[in-house]
């Protein structure tokens, strides 16, 4: 079965001037991605690819971790896509340093991992439970094939292609690691993009070999942990509470079981999720309805029990990964910010597999809600986690030991262009809302459309056909997103429309010419939210939400701490723009102190407030102060 022809546009045929995003991606451009580029070269992974030799004592864990290939990778990657948007001479003379660096470490036969070349060598593939070498490799493969994409250069995608060759000789037949997988998913996908860029299919059927073996019996970790004879990389953690032979440590990496049996989100989040982007890139290129089914099934058991209102995900710290059913905490949530990112990886692959729009409404609740605030407002500052509550002691990090998450931002806001439309034969399709123009080819000619728009503020777009040389039929499919708050409208050339609808898209089928414009409005109404009743941390408590945009409230901007507000369900809720950004409004009411003590049997007073929010992302950037997403409801 052939793969469907949904793709989405390139990011040099996408322009972005988007009063909301353009500012963000700057600020990532200017601010984020050199302030990156300095902590890697101060906390030593640009240097560890020089591969000093290096002692082999019991602190190596500690001073030289497993993973600062792919910090060094991620930050190559986000680099790149932010080349291929703006020319930046300063900015690709550091990213051709960086593949210098890694092109002196690449070892005769293609291998290229600085732990396993300095630290611990001739182990190389021995501790794939553990020590994150193939979650190296993949990101030093995505970054290989971005380079390549966003500058033209091969230089760095010669150096992945002789590395993923040598993985492919040894986890092939015959070779020293048959049947085996990595521990931390994140090969899988890249090979998938490594495929679609050289059209070498070997890289798509390594891919599969590794999701195919994941999970079979039997376990291949433990069959490589009998083979080593010492525990891995983590081994004898007390921090950990499972091993990767026992069945909470089998779920904890997706390896309890083979994939396509699988029907619950467990374990590790950001290994689930760039799992399951790889299950759907794989369903998709090889039209294998048994993932396909499997993705479909996991997604749906995430969004019915196991997604929070902002698009976070990952409730239980301990593992940084999936708690049970309905327990989302706010205050002690993790929803790590690489999790979120990951979430709109897997959202975007699902809408192209099935051409629904239902993910594409996750992937935008992640991207502005789960996603943006990881990072602070000036882009220098970072969260790992992103708790719904605090009492005010959180605050975001200028790096981290373990710093995946701050180049994962990175790399998603510069490679935005990716999720705005995706193309097919039959015309465009609008997944995101965002000033800028697309361009594509339909029909033998260049077509380009322009976007205008306030969003996230406003429900009002407009898009206008710019480029076409002669009258083109052609579908124009808008996304319906499931938050409006009523039916949307639509017109042409000034002429409101009915439209026909199919899986959350207006479908607009019609012989175009340039200067054509649609006007699609979105009613954008304040809204409250509330939880499923199983969701105990959230009993009696409401959410705010406008557009795609979930608020908090945070301390600052109220008559008292957060957890003595309570919002009325009767009152009247409003919105206010100012500084950038949108504010709702509530009626509601402040406890006052007991009166009696510590424990009364009488009332406390209360007195009436105006309850004030703000963004869920914007939140910890005026100092601290105890913020919340879900607050008291009065009966």
């Amino acid at each position: 079965m052939p793969a469907p022809h949904r793709t989405p546009l390139p990011i040099a045929d996408v322009v972005i001037a988007d009063e909301f995003w353009s500012p963000r991606r700057e600020t990532v451009r200017t601010r984020t991605i050199p302030h990156q580029e300095a902590r890697l070269r101060d906390g030593g992974m640009f240097d560890a690819l020089l591969l000093k030799p290096r002692s082999h004592d019991d602190d190596d864990r500690e001073r030289f971790p497993i993973f600062w290939d792919s910090d060094v990778a991620k930050w190559i990657e986000a680099a790149s896509y932010a080349l291929a948007s703006q020319a930046d001479p300063e900015l690709d003379a550091a990213v051709d340093k960086a593949v210098a660096l890694l092109e002196g470490a690449q070892q005769e036969d293609g291998y290229l991992n600085n732990y396993f070349t300095a630290v611990k060598p001739g182990q190389r593939f021995t501790d794939l439970s553990d020590a994150h070498e193939l979650y190296c490799a993949g990101h030093l493969i995505e970054a290989g094939v971005a380079h390549y994409e966003a500058t033209g250069k091969t230089s760095l995608l010669d150096i992945v292609r002789r590395y993923a060759d040598l993985i492919d000789r040894e986890f092939g037949p015959g070779g020293s690691c048959e049947g085996g997988y990595d521990g931390h998913q994140e090969i899988e996908l890249a090979l998938v993009k490594l495929y679609r860029a050289t059209g070498e299919r070997r890289y798509l059927d390594l891919s599969l070999r590794f999701i195919d073996n994941r999970g079979t019996r039997p376990f291949y970790f433990d069959v490589e942990g009998e083979r080593r004879g010492r525990a891995g990389y983590f081994g004898g953690r007390e921090d950990r509470p499972f091993t990767p032979r026992d069945q909470r440590g089998r779920e904890y990496a997706q390896s309890h079981a083979p994939v396509r049996e699988q029907d619950a989100v467990v374990g590790h989040a950001v290994r689930a999720m760039y799992q399951y982007t790889a299950m759907a890139d794989l369903a998709l290129e090889l039209g294998d309805d048994g993932l396909r089914e499997a993705c479909e099934r996991l997604w749906d058991d995430l969004v019915a029990t196991k997604l929070y209102v902002t698009g976070g995900i990952g409730s239980d710290p301990s593992i940084e990964g999936f708690g049970k059913p309905y327990d989302l905490p706010d205050y002690t949530g993790y929803a790590e910010t690489c999790a979120a990112i990951g979430l709109v990886f897997w959202a975007q692959r699902m809408m192209i597999l099935t051409g629904e729009a239902k993910y594409v409404d996750v992937l935008e609740r992640a991207l502005y809600n789960g996603v943006l605030s990881g990072a602070s407002a000036d882009g220098t500052k970072y969260f790992y986690g992103n708790p719904l509550a605090s009492d005010g002691t959180v605050e975001r990090s200028d790096w981290f030991d373990c710093a995946c998450c701050p180049p994962n931002l990175a790399r998603l806001l510069t490679s935005l262009e990716q999720y705005v439309y995706t193309a097919d034969a039959d015309g465009l399709w609008v997944n995101l809302f965002v000033t800028g123009s697309a361009r594509f080819a339909h029909a033998g000619q260049r077509v380009t459309v322009a976007q205008e728009s306030g969003y996230p503020w406003d429900g009002g777009i407009a898009f206008t056909v710019t480029e076409a040389k002669a009258p083109l039929p052609m579908t124009l499919r808008l996304r319906l997103p499931a938050w409006a708050t009523g039916a949307a409208r639509i017109s042409v050339n000034g002429t409101v429309l009915p439209y026909s609808t199919d899986k959350g898209y207006a479908v607009l089928d019609r012989t175009w010419a340039a200067g054509d414009r649609v006007e699609l409005h979105l009613p954008m109404d304040p809204t409250l939210v509330r939880a499923d009743p199983r969701v105990r941390s959230t009993a009696g408590k409401v959410a705010f939400q406008r557009g795609p945009i979930v608020h908090c409230v945070e301390e600052v901007d109220n008559a008292a701490a957060v957890p003595r507000l309570i919002v009325s369900r009767s009152g009247e809720l409003r919105t206010e723009h100012a500084d950038g950004q949108d504010a709702i409004i509530a009626e509601g009411l402040v406890d006052g102190p007991a009166p009696d003590g510590l424990y009364s049997t009488a009332a406390p007073a209360a007195e009436p407030t105006a309850i004030r929010t703000v963004p869920y992302f914007a939140w910890a950037n005026r100092g601290k102060g105890s913020m919340a997403v879900w607050v008291r409801e009065t009966p």
